[in-house]
Parts: C-alpha cells; sequence; structure tokens
C-alpha cells in the first residue's frame, strides 16, 4: 500500500502553494529560505487527516470544473477560458470611497462590505498589512467584522500569506464567513469544505482575486535594496502607489521606514520590476490553470484593456458566479451604487490574455519539458510541440527566472552582497526583453529569426 501523501511530499516536490489548508489544527506555516511560507515542524511529515483530498496540488484533489459544477451546477454560461458564470462586468464602485481606496475599481471591498451589510455574513477573512516589528511579515490574513475593518484590507498585496489561523477561528467561532483569495487559496477552501461539515457550514460566499502569479516575501527585500532603504526599518509597503493622474498599469513601489520618510519607484526601473518575467514566483505556480478563480462565488481582475488600463482611478473586471451574489450585484446596480457594464467572455479573456497564454499554451509546454514530480491530473494536456520556437524559449526563460531569482537572492542575501543579485536581474529581464518584447539588439535579431511575429507575451 502506497505511503499517504503529506504536506512535506508535496513541499518537497515544489508543488506547496503555502495556503495554509493543511496546517488548520496543526500549526502554522513557516518561512524557507526563499522567502515562502511552507509545512514545518514535525506534522508536517505525518498524514494529514484528508489532506489528499483539499491540498489544491495533491494528485487526488477534485478539479476547478468538478468543483464548479457542484457549486454552480446551472450556470447562465459557461466559457473554458474563465469558467462557469452568470454575468460579466467591467466597472467600479460608484458610492463611498471604495474606489479611491482600492488598487482598482474597489469591488472586492465593495461586495465584503455589502455581504456584512445585508447580514448574510458575520465576518470576511481577507489579507491585511501588519507591523513588521512585531511578527515576522508586512501581510497577515485577519477575519473583520466591521466595514472599517475590511476597508483596511483594500489594495493589492503581492506578499506570502496562508490560511490556517483563518480555519481555526472559522472552526472555533460559530458564524457566516466569506474567505477572499487568490484561486489556488479558494480552491482549498472549497475542498475543506468537501471533507469539513464545519468549514462547509459556516464558509458561506468566496470572493475570488485573478492571479497571474505568487511572489515570495524576497520582493520586499529586493525593492528595499534597489530604493537604498534599509530593509530593518522598512515598516510598511505598497505595491501599487495608486495615481489617478497616471495609468492604472504604471505600478509604482512604495516603502516607508521608521521615521516616517518613503521610498517609492515604478516597477518599470526596477531590475526585477516586469511581472511577466516571473521574478519570485512560486513554482506550483508553473502547474496552475485557474487564472480567473473559476470556483469563487464571484472573481475580480484588473481591466488591462484600453481606454480602461490609462484610467489611473481604477477599473475592475467582475465574474459573477454564484445567483445570490449576482441578485445583490443587480440590484446595486439598478441603485447605482455601482458602476459596471455586461461584457463577454472574449472581452474578460482578452484582459487577462497574457495570463490566459501561460496558463494554457505554456502550461501544456511546461507539462511536457517539467513535469512535476507529484502526477498531477490537469485540465491541460502535455503538449506544446508545435508552438513556435519563440514562444518555447520565452516559457523556459520564465522558468528559469523564477528559479535563478530564488537562489541568487538567497546567496546575495547570505553574502550581503545585494549587488550579485541585481547585476544578475538586469541581465536575465533584459533576455526577457529582447525575446518577449524584441527590445534591443538581440531583440532585433530575435524578430528577423523569429516565427512567430507577436511582440508581447
Amino acid at each position: 500500500m502506497a505511503e499517504p501523501l503529506t504536506p512535506r511530499d508535496v513541499a518537497q516536490a515544489g508543488l506547496c502553494i503555502g495556503c495554509g489548508a493543511c496546517g488548520a489544527g496543526q500549526g502554522a506555516l513557516a518561512w524557507d529560505r526563499f522567502g515562502q511560507l511552507k509545512p514545518a515542524d514535525d506534522w508536517a511529515g505525518n498524514a494529514v487527516p484528508a489532506f489528499d483530498q483539499f491540498c489544491p496540488f495533491s494528485p487526488d484533489a477534485r478539479n476547478e470544473d468538478a468543483i464548479a459544477a457542484e457549486r454552480f451546477p446551472a450556470p447562465a454560461r459557461r466559457d473554458e477560458r474563465i469558467g462557469s458564470f452568470e454575468a460579466a462586468y467591467v466597472g467600479h464602485v460608484a458610492e463611498g470611497e471604495y474606489r479611491a481606496g482600492g488598487s482598482s475599481g474597489g469591488m472586492v471591498s465593495w461586495v465584503a462590505a455589502e455581504l456584512l451589510r445585508r447580514g448574510l455574513i458575520d465576518g470576511v477573512a481577507h489579507v491585511v498589512p501588519v507591523d513588521p516589528t512585531r511578527g515576522d511579515r508586512f501581510f497577515r490574513y485577519r477575519i473583520s467584522r466591521s466595514v472599517d475593518e475590511i476597508g483596511e484590507g483594500a489594495r493589492s498585496r503581492y506578499y506570502p500569506v496562508e490560511l490556517s489561523a483563518v480555519f481555526d477561528e472559522i472552526r472555533a467561532v460559530p458564524g457566516r464567513y466569506a474567505i477572499v483569495g487568490v484561486p489556488c487559496f479558494i480552491k482549498a477552501t472549497n475542498l475543506l469544505r468537501d471533507v469539513d461539515s464545519v468549514i462547509a457550514e459556516r464558509v458561506a460566499f468566496t470572493l475570488g482575486l485573478f492571479c497571474g502569479h505568487m511572489k515570495s516575501a524576497r520582493l520586499v527585500e529586493s525593492f528595499a535594496w534597489q530604493l537604498n532603504a534599509p530593509m530593518d526599518q522598512v515598516r510598511a509597503v505598497e505595491y501599487r502607489q495608486k495615481n489617478p493622474d497616471r495609468p492604472a498599469n504604471w505600478y509604482t513601489a512604495h516603502l516607508t521606514l521608521a521615521d516616517g520618510s518613503a521610498r517609492w519607484q515604478d516597477w518599470m526601473h526596477l531590475a526585477d520590476g516586469d511581472w511577466g518575467a516571473g521574478f519570485f514566483q512560486n513554482n506550483a505556480c508553473n502547474y496552475c490553470d485557474d487564472v480567473m478563480g473559476e470556483t469563487a462565488d464571484i472573481a475580480f481582475g484588473d481591466a488591462w484593456v484600453e481606454p480602461y488600463s490609462s484610467d489611473g482611478r481604477g477599473t475592475n473586471v467582475v465574474i459573477v458566479r454564484s445567483p445570490e451574489v449576482q441578485r445583490i450585484v443587480a440590484e446595486a446596480i439598478g441603485e447605482r451604487r455601482l458602476t459596471l457594464d455586461p461584457v463577454d467572455a472574449d472581452f474578460i479573456a482578452n484582459t487577462q490574455a497574457a495570463g490566459l497564454r501561460q496558463r494554457r499554451d505554456g502550461l501544456a509546454y511546461r507539462l511536457r519539458f517539467a513535469p512535476p514530480r507529484l502526477p498531477l491530473r490537469k485540465r491541460v494536456a502535455p503538449g506544446g510541440e508545435a508552438l513556435p520556437l519563440r514562444r518555447k524559449l520565452i516559457y523556459r526563460t520564465r522558468r528559469r527566472i523564477s528559479s535563478g531569482s530564488h537562489r541568487l537572492f538567497a546567496t546575495a542575501r547570505a553574502l550581503h552582497w545585494p549587488r550579485l543579485y541585481l547585476s544578475w536581474a538586469r541581465l536575465a529581464l533584459g533576455l526577457y526583453g529582447a525575446l518577449a518584447y524584441l527590445r534591443g539588439p538581440l531583440g532585433r535579431l530575435v524578430g528577423r529569426l523569429s516565427d512567430d511575429d507577436r511582440n508581447s507575451w
């Protein structure tokens, strides 16, 4: 008889996303040397009850299609790119300060607050900033129980977090809860519902966030190195400083220091500032095929198409999958509390075109040339043989940058030699820019030799 799958098995296979579902009732996850949260201590090597059924990267876990078929058995629409849904929209919150206070159109915080206002939930689990001097991190999951507390979790957080304490609190404190999370965290929540009757009863709603990939905590340290900010003096991090006078897709990294001063820089000027290149990406993200939170009751992303991407005030795209949530959204649109226009699946997919290529064509290719150490059953079959050579090189380069950034940063950190990592990162970004965007002399050469005329991936 095969040994039962353990959290340590998944972590050693490079497939642990650090969601913390396995840690509930066991123990919190801990930092590894690459700045990612992983199962630790003795319990991680033991058989956690039903672990193979609720770990989102377990070979035996149900996939997103199976979960969605159970959660949304009679959807109004179904599209293989974005999943089952009742309606899709583009727009923003019209009332209050939700839009100004969020990184996009304010929809995530508004839906969470509306569920609370209507008495449909008693609390919402979401990510909030915390004081790093009182622990070892800048952000954590917390259950908020008031509208004001929900507002403290607005804006994007590209930082490792985990749900073990949230699930422990939900088990300990009766009530109805909503959970906000990226697709794999929502998948883990739904799988846990299948094997834990208390979680099934008390988790009433799931709010999904579109996701390109998860970053490690080392991204903050890289910001600090590049902004000449002593890491032990950094007290707060903003990944997307909002400015209504600049395009929404011009990300600005912003650090607040202990003396109240601030340092900031646009991502485009950072050595590792191209999101698509994959710096500090969790390896499990190489084997995920859900961009848009296909198992969540409602999912939110940025409208990365014009004219919305140039609107610095921020704009959401929204996919509503639950009929109950759709009734709430439709009512608020009728009351002009939300400014949302209906769109189709093609519009939504176009806003996330690069992410879908990475999770469809790219995943098929990775499953062929770099299959995971556990036999995952994905909705995408190994393939990619017919992809243009340039696209294959882009997918291989991304993977090398992801793994290389972890190792080089760890070495530079141990040696107290930031230049080692930053010099490598600039070279890696130059190579990626040549392949993906045909930049520079190497890019012009790639363009002449390429059998693929696209200039952005």
